[in-house]
């Protein structure tokens, strides 16, 4: 086999072919090494090669529904036993942090037969829509390396993207399957709360806010995934039922005819670029050619109030982790990036009844969603408010970044929230992202599809949000569209 049959393959048929014996897996991982080792220089999306772990495993015995497919963690808690585990932070790398065991996710991942090679690149504590760590340095996106490819889960979705492999691991607390799975034309669901595990560790990941799950280029490699590593684990808060049939099953069944809601509106008040626009309302065309209702029409939900309940939580886990940094490594401030420690100094400002207020109003916008989600089967809007940015754009303007060092000098993070300056600061940053942190508060899961590539040549994704459970419902209705619109055939141009 050659690259550009391995290319043309999502991780489903090199499976097959793999247990037909017409490949073995050991071919196929120099394939995807040998890929890597191409584009990675240009891209930097892979930050931790382990080839020679990788070469272990293919050498066998595999087993599973995906045995002998090259696969990438993202480097943020898919920690595998050993290996490198830095998550963009400074103070980690710098360490040489390795992980004492496999998360839950990747032990799943290897009894699915998968063959981990590497970790990708993410910001530091995937705490950014864009993938620029001061760690690693920016990866790039492979449809025009000048842009990014997105984030947190950037490293992971520019080398699909570019090839390297089918899939690869990603996880999603505000958007970080979804957006980069839009910057690089890939398919990206988000699952829905409890739905994938994050053991041994933990139970569930900032209230069920963020998700481990994958970039893929094919719905069915999605499926399958999801198939292997969904259920309940020892430390499962919330045990869910599992799905009536297998996700894969879904794949291969029409979804019948939906009502699917849909809004082009920037749900904080910032701009949608027309590119934005035209994905969504192309995308219509051709729900509606499929037999499907489609109406314009948005839930009752003050989405900018919503988006500071969610930072507040983050900034508060930005606290928590910074402090376990400090804790393991020693690290002064020199150890983490300074946007982490102004989020930090923010999150340390909460009192405990503001961060329950916040959590406690998350409730109310779930209700708020399910309500609309009464009358229609998804919400359907852009993934991205705008195309993916160049590589820079979307950095903290000089003028933020010296307000942040005064907060860390004075410690006036408390006025700044009085005097609304960081939900201006909020609102310029979110500009590029208004629509996926609605997911995650909710706990609903939400998938962005590649139906859009625009003028300049990036892509752009469409985003679907279900209810509670509509994970296969969502899978039914992404493979419908893709084979409509097939999209694996559209490959970024050689670096």
């Amino acid at each position: 086999m050659d690259f550009d049959e391995y290319r043309k393959l999502d991780g489903v048929a090199l499976a097959g072919l793999v247990a037909r014996g017409e490949v073995s897996a050991a071919e196929l991982l120099e394939l995807a090494i040998t890929r890597a080792e191409q584009v990675n220089p240009r891209l930097n999306g892979l930050v931790i090669p382990l080839y020679e772990e990788g070469r272990r495993t293919a050498a066998g015995p595999l087993s599973g529904p995906l045995a002998g497919v090259p696969m990438l963690a993202k480097d943020l808690f898919q920690e595998m036993a050993g290996a490198p585990c830095y998550m963009g932070n400074k103070a980690l790398k710098n360490m040489g942090f390795r992980a004492p065991h496999d998360s839950e996710l990747v032990k799943r991942w290897r009894q699915a037969g998968l063959v981990l090679f590497g970790r990708t690149n993410t910001p530091e504590f995937g705490a950014k829509g864009i993938t620029e760590p001061d760690s690693f340095g920016p990866c790039r996106n492979p449809w025009n390396p000048d842009h990014t490819p997105g984030g947190s889960s950037g490293g992971s979705a520019s080398l699909v993207a570019a090839g390297v492999v089918p899939f690869a691991g990603a996880n999603d607390g505000g958007g970080s399957i979804r957006i980069p799975a839009a910057c690089c034309g890939l398919f990206g669901l988000k699952p829905g709360r409890g739905r994938t595990p994050w053991g041994p560790d933990f139970g569930e990941a900032l209230h069920g806010l963020s998700v481990n799950h994958a970039v893929t280029r094919s719905v069915r490699d999605c499926a399958v995934l999801l198939d292997a590593v969904a259920g309940d684990e020892l430390a499962s808060l919330y045990p869910l039922a599992p799905p009536a049939r297998p996700y894969r099953e879904g794949t291969e069944r029409d979804p019948g005819t939906l009502r699917i809601a849909f809004s082009n509106r920037s749900p904080i008040g910032t701009a949608v670029d027309p590119e934005a626009v035209r994905a969504v309302e192309k995308t219509a065309r051709l729900l509606e050619s499929l037999g499907h209702r489609v109406e314009e029409a948005e839930p009752d939900i003050d989405v900018m109030a919503m988006s500071m309940d969610w930072l507040m939580v983050w900034f508060a886990k930005c606290a928590d982790s910074v402090d376990e940094m400090r804790r393991l490594t020693g690290a002064g401030d020199d150890g983490f990036e300074l946007d982490t420690l102004a989020m930090a100094a923010f999150g340390r400002s909460l009192s405990a009844p503001d961060y329950l207020q916040c959590y406690q109003r998350w409730q109310t916008y779930t209700r708020q969603l399910m309500a609309f989600l009464q009358g229609y089967d998804f919400l359907m809007t852009p993934t991205l408010a705008m195309p993916p940015a160049r590589i820079g754009a979307m950095a903290t303007p000089s003028l933020q970044q010296a307000a942040l060092k005064l907060v860390l000098k004075v410690g006036a993070q408390k006025l700044l929230m009085k005097t609304g300056l960081v939900e201006q600061m909020a609102r310029e940053n979110l500009k590029y992202t208004p629509f996926t942190q609605l997911a995650n508060v909710t706990g609903v899961p939400a998938m962005s599809v590649p139906l859009h590539w625009c003028d300049n040549g990036l892509p752009l994704g469409v985003q679907f949000v279900g209810g509670h459970g509509d994970e296969g419902k969502l899978l039914s209705l992404a493979a419908q569209l893709e084979r409509a619109e097939p999209w694996m055939h559209r490959v970024p141009p050689e670096l």
